[in-house]
């Protein structure tokens, strides 16, 4: 797919590899709506894009609130006419233990609030803004693509099964949406990454980032623009569609 004049959807783009995709496709002509739950975030991040010279309008949305999604996808084809792709990018991470054990007795569980949170918004959010998406590329009979973001940690990771759990999910729904979806010329792609250099990572304990480093064979962190590179080779290749493409810096065996 050629980028320039096309309408790209972003979700989670007020910030950090939301907004650097949305960047990325914006220096390649696509039009930009940015969504995000800040308002006021999102808004600004519309204006920065608008200043590459192609139209972005943000739109603050809830992605786990169908009734929501329904509607802004609804006014993003009355302002801009038609949908050409999604980036399914909004994810939360709340990690912890199944069980916390000590001295042979067990003193806390992971709650069912902390793991259906993270899947609320990374499977459910993904589920809805994806169908919505595919929905109104058939209805404009515009050719299209979707992708959704996982993780590393899809294959399973200490402290996250709330976490690893969501992002083996998006990674077999982008399976099961390019067989759908092919003949309506709707393709799917997924990214898994290892840790990427947000505001998230930066957050850690510095032994703590030693150590996850000391596990990649790269030797580093992944960039938001590298992760924005591999959204516009997915987009721009024909014949990808329904496979993830890990970009861990080689972590997973």
């Amino acid at each position: 797919m050629k980028l320039n004049n096309t309408v790209i959807v972003i979700t989670g783009a007020a910030q950090g590899l939301g907004l650097a995709m949305a960047n990325t496709f914006a220096k390649a002509g696509a039009n930009i709506a940015l969504i995000d739950m800040q308002e006021d975030a999102v808004k600004q991040a519309a204006k920065e894009i608008s200043e590459l010279g192609v139209n972005a309008i943000g739109y603050a949305l809830n992605v786990t609130d169908e009734e929501q999604v329904e509607s802004t996808f609804n006014q993003i084809v009355s302002d801009f006419g038609k949908i050409n792709g999604l980036i399914n990018s909004a994810g939360i991470m709340r990690d912890g233990m199944l069980l916390k054990v000590k001295d042979g007795k067990v003193v806390g569980k992971m709650s069912k609030q902390q793991f259906q949170s993270v899947l609320d918004v990374n499977v459910t959010g993904t589920f809805l803004c994806g169908r919505e998406a595919a929905a109104k590329m058939i209805e404009t009979q515009s050719e299209g693509v979707i992708i959704n973001v996982s993780s590393v940690s899809r294959g399973g990771n200490m402290g996250q099964t709330n976490y690893s759990a969501s992002k083996s999910a998006v990674s077999t729904m982008t399976v099961s949406w390019g067989k759908e979806l092919a003949r309506f010329k709707i393709r799917t792609g997924c990214i898994a990454p290892g840790l990427v250099n947000t505001a998230m990572a930066a957050q850690m304990r510095p032994e703590m980032l030693e150590r996850f480093l000391s596990t990649v064979p790269a030797g580093r962190l992944a960039e938001v623009e590298e992760l924005g590179h591999a959204a516009k080779f997915i987009f721009e290749n024909d014949y990808f569609t329904g496979r993830t493409l890990e970009l861990d810096g080689g972590t997973r065996v």
